[in-house]
């Protein structure tokens, strides 16, 4: 028999905390970090507001235990920052205590830094040791360097499947876990702003110059973010071996490619409702007992009508408490998935539903309106987390109240 899956650790950096405790406490607050960015040059950056990581570059190397060390990108100190926590949290004093695995998600890499070069790159008169930075580039250097700073030397990989890719880090490590070819797996990923991706999402005319407003008639555009989060998941044998605390348990999952257009979902999110779908199947959850969904909710005209519309699917007019927590940390692309899985296991262990910031005009579209009040003493046992990315691959996570 396959093993469970249990999630003992958690580490994160946002817009709104520097780790998982100052992200509760902001969420209680319902205090957004979206703003204007202080580290990215720009012709945008006091036009597109997005949810950045307050802290200079030179400040997180001090945060993650690398100061004055080279080769560090924003997007790996990020990671390096949350991954240590996660550790910590899970009582793991030393990685390679135990043969574990690590599954990072990233779509920009290194790019934080080498746009920052490219035209003394291509320039033939400009003098100077540019391509040193080329190497950093590469999403996979950052996942190695992580790895090698904290001793990771397992079932190393990375996973780029835009805003779905944390989601499938988890999955992928789940997978793993159950296979029997390890027991520990780290999961999760990181992201930092980038001009790149602000003038991309900006072409696609996806942004809001205004604070982003999921499931709202007047939706105009995303805000991005940055941030990095991880989850340490464990065999339940290990767990039990160990003595280890328990926060919650990933007990069911999905991912479905729907591929109906590079960047649009099906407009009656086919997709989202067979991934949501089947991870209730593999929990052996039934719809009527999830009580909150953590949409995707990026405040796209299209991406959250289809989810809307996945919704009712599933739970036809029983539709649980959802909100989409975007409003507070941006959308940080490739670390989304990961940021609101912790979102998701602190619903459970604190009895919380998060508010969707911004809300005040239902869709005409949908029978169905967001949560817009955060909701404290509710008891949790089952949340949704869904991670939709470009080319309709939909990832869902199931995560469960642990029943030891």
């Amino acid at each position: 028999m396959a093993e469970r899956v249990l999630i003992t650790g958690l580490g994160m950096v946002t817009a709104i905390g520097d780790d998982v405790a100052g992200n509760l406490k902001s969420l209680r607050r319902q205090q957004s970090g979206v703003g204007f960015s202080q580290h990215i040059d720009t012709i945008y950056k006091d036009v597109l507001p997005a949810a950045e990581v307050r802290h200079a570059t030179v400040t997180l190397q001090g945060m993650a235990g690398v100061a004055g060390k080279d080769g560090y990108t924003r997007t790996t100190l990020l990671g390096l920052i949350a991954m240590r926590e996660a550790l910590a949290d899970a009582g793991i004093a030393t990685a390679s205590e135990e043969p574990t695995g690590f599954i990072n998600a990233s779509t920009v890499g290194g790019m934080c830094d080498t746009e920052k070069v490219y035209f003394d790159v291509i320039n033939p008169e400009k003098e100077g040791d540019f391509l040193q930075y080329i190497d950093t580039l590469d999403c996979a250097d950052c996942t190695q360097r992580i790895a090698d700073t904290v001793g990771i030397d397992e079932y190393i990989a990375t996973i780029s499947t835009a805003c779905s890719s944390s989601a499938n880090a988890l999955m992928f490590g789940a997978r793993l876990i159950k296979a029997g070819l390890v027991r520990r797996v780290i999961c999760g990923g990181t992201e930092a702003l980038t001009r790149f991706t602000l003038n991309g999402f900006n072409s696609l005319k996806n942004i809001d110059k205004q604070h982003c407003r999921p499931f709202d008639q007047t939706r105009n555009g995303l805000n991005l973010g940055e941030g990095a989060a991880y989850l340490v998941l464990e065999s339940e044998s290990l767990v039990k071996e160990r003595n280890a605390s328990v926060k919650a348990e990933l007990k069911g999952y999905a991912n479905t490619n729907e591929a109906f257009h590079p960047t649009a979902p099906s407009p009656e999110g086919d997709g989202a409702f067979a991934a949501m779908q089947q991870a209730l199947a593999m929990g052996g959850v039934a719809p009527e007992n999830v009580q909150y969904v953590n949409v995707h909710g990026t405040a796209t005209i299209s991406n959250d009508l289809a989810e809307g519309h996945a919704l009712q699917r599933l739970f036809g007019d029983k539709v649980p408490p959802f909100s989409s927590t975007k409003p507070f940390t941006g959308h940080a692309l490739a670390a989304a998935g990961g940021i609101e899985a912790i979102y998701a296991v602190l619903a459970i262990q604190h009895s919380i539903i998060f508010p969707n910031l911004h809300f005040s005009q239902k869709m005409e579209e949908l029978n169905i309106t967001p949560e817009t009040q955060l909701k404290e003493g509710v008891p949790v046992s089952n949340v949704i987390s869904n991670s939709f990315g470009f080319g309709g691959n939909n990832a869902s996570l199931l995560i469960s109240k642990y029943e030891g």
